[in-house]
């Protein structure tokens, strides 16, 4: 019989998070401006339920950039309980985005390795404007509140974890 832990399937709603505090760090890009913000307030409507965390936000050029900064506070002392990563990249006519997307994801999947903790991607690659407005600007399938709730969760796991 396998046995699963209780994070096998995150909740839904922040609500069941309400226990979980710590420092988050958000790093967003300021490029696609009006979709990364989207992003951010649906992340920050999760993450204010509880008002003992500790949120800071830090505005960078573009996407390309946030590994860097989220690279910076990973290796800070103390560390903050998570970091999440907010950007979008919208496909054009080159495979620019697609270069893009691919560094700022196989980076920050290094740091979180190296860094053992939790750091939450959160910057779409979109086809088109459509596509990012349902997943940045929905209230549905809002990737800036999956993200947060994917931070809470981690955070949540990686406290059990110092208890093994």
């Amino acid at each position: 019989m396998l046995k699963q832990d209780s994070h096998s399937h995150p909740p839904s709603s922040g609500q069941e998070y309400d226990d979980v505090d710590g420092t988050f760090r958000i790093i967003a890009s300021r490029f696609n401006t009006d979709l990364v913000d989207g992003l951010l307030q649906a992340a920050l409507a999760v993450l204010h339920r509880n008002p003992a965390r500790i949120l800071h936000i830090h505005r960078v050029p573009g996407a390309f950039e946030i590994p860097a900064v989220a690279s910076y506070f990973a290796h800070q002392s103390p560390k903050p309980d998570a970091i999440l990563c907010f950007g979008v990249v919208l496909q054009g006519e080159t495979s620019h985005a697609q270069q893009v997307t691919e560094g700022v994801t196989n980076a920050l999947a290094s740091l979180q390795i190296s860094q053992q903790m939790p750091i939450i991607h959160g910057v779409g690659h979109f086809l088109n404007l459509q596509q990012a407005r349902t997943r940045c600007l929905g209230n549905t399938h809002n990737r800036g509140s999956e993200c947060a709730l994917a931070a809470l969760d981690m955070v949540r796991l990686f406290t059990s974890l110092k208890t093994l």
